[in-house]
């Protein structure tokens, strides 16, 4: 017999209070899933597997992938855990969280389950710098790392920013897309923002809140001042600013392309969501599983954002077989950007044999405007990314030189 729903959301509840995560959430997976949670929980065996499942923080309204370590087979789907089924589940259990006040019970999140990898020390060669700044305006403050290669270029110097997904920092996201080593061949500055746990404890960008989707106020108000403060440090020619990221970090980059479009040229997106598809946890929720679409769109005026100020140039990685992200996600990021009037698509492989379709958008001048890439086969990871890295897919084609290659090419 399943566990009944209420009885479940309390025996849970319990378990929060006491501070035993693990315990609680493999009740409300019970709950989920439709089996009854028939003996206590267990350490997993020391054989299971990494795979990707959802975070979340439900008294922060917080939502993004992690790693979890289940047995072997017990995966679902080729990216590990799907979504779960019943959103009103996840709102009620916030719901009965909230109610209980701060000071009586800790943050809930699955950071709990999360498989412990060891910090990558990030290679820094004889002459570049990898700089640890903080950077506070009226919005907040945030820690962020900066690489300076050993050879800048002296005109046309270039930054990009990088935002992490959630559980990850600057250091491991550095790792994890080499985007270092591309920066050393091409002689630009990176810059890698770190969500903090006091914002958001699974370090997820606040993509989905309102206080974060607009001009001048809350995370982008933040990330903005970062980039502002190292171009005009650094000479850096306005016109070659972009911005990119992954999963969470992907779906600010789109806040910020949409919010901040005269300080960024260009926008990479990976494994992310459009802007505005969320605006709490259970539309969170439903934009991550493809059921919803952008919940209506703001005036660029309601954003502070000037009338004359086109839509940025796009790039999309998406794998067909993320379980976290769905992949129609891409798509609306592609609809949402496309002013383009030619289409072509090309189906391939990378170097290494894994397939994907480009598909390129141009605009009536012939400048590519969107470009789309959809890995067929992978999961929620940074494709092309070495292991050294958390979320990444070796075995894929190389996201960030395809994104550099964008960005700097106009044609």
């Amino acid at each position: 017999m399943n566990m009944d729903l209420a009885d479940g959301m309390r025996a849970a509840m319990r378990l929060v209070q006491a501070q035993k995560l693990m315990d609680a959430t493999r009740v409300i997976q019970s709950i989920l899933s439709g089996t009854e949670e028939s003996e206590p929980p267990t350490q997993q065996a020391a054989t299971g597997r990494a795979i990707e499942g959802p975070t979340i923080d439900l008294t922060a309204e917080v939502i993004e992938p992690d790693v979890m370590t289940v047995p072997e087979g017990e995966a679902n789907g080729p990216s590990g855990l799907s979504l779960p089924p019943s959103v009103a589940v996840w709102g009620r259990m916030g719901e009965m969280v909230q109610t209980q006040g701060e000071t009586t019970l800790p943050r809930f999140s699955f950071d709990a389950l999360t498989k412990a990898r060891p910090s990558k020390t990030v290679v820094i060669p004889d002459g570049a710098q990898f700089l640890s700044r903080s950077f506070a305006c009226a919005a907040g403050s945030r820690d962020y790392k900066l690489y300076i290669p050993r050879r800048l270029e002296d005109s046309g110097r270039a930054l990009l920013v990088m935002l992490h997904g959630g559980t990850q920092d600057g250091d491991d996201f550095a790792a994890g897309t080499r985007m270092n080593d591309l920066a050393e061949e091409h002689g630009f500055i990176v810059a890698y923002p770190s969500q903090s746990k006091a914002a958001n404890p699974s370090l997820c960008w606040n993509w989905f809140s309102p206080d974060h989707q607009k001009r001048g106020a809350g995370e982008p108000s933040i990330i903005a001042g970062i980039t502002r403060e190292i171009v005009a440090a650094y000479a850096v020619d306005p016109h070659l600013v972009f911005v990119a990221g992954l999963s969470a970090g992907g779906a600010m980059a789109a806040v910020m392309a949409a919010t901040y479009p005269d300080l960024y040229a260009a926008v990479g997106v990976h494994s992310g969501l459009p802007y505005l598809s969320a605006t709490n946890l259970p539309s969170a929720f439903a934009a991550m599983r493809g059921d919803a679409g952008p919940r209506g769109r703001r005036s660029r005026k309601s954003r502070g954002v000037a009338d004359n100020f086109p839509r940025r140039r796009t790039i999309v990685f998406h794998g067909d077989a993320d379980k976290i992200v769905h992949p129609s996600n891409a798509g609306k990021i592609v609809e949402g950007s496309k002013v383009g009037e030619s289409i072509e698509r090309v189906e391939t492989c990378s170097s290494t044999g894994k397939p994907y379709t480009r598909t390129v958008i141009r605009d009536q001048s012939g400048v590519v405007v969107v470009e789309q890439w959809l890995l067929h086969g992978s999961g929620h990871a940074w494709s092309g990314g070495s292991a050294d890295g958390s979320y990444t897919d070796p075995h894929g084609p190389d996201a960030s030189r395809e994104m550099l290659r964008f960005f700097l090419e106009k044609s």
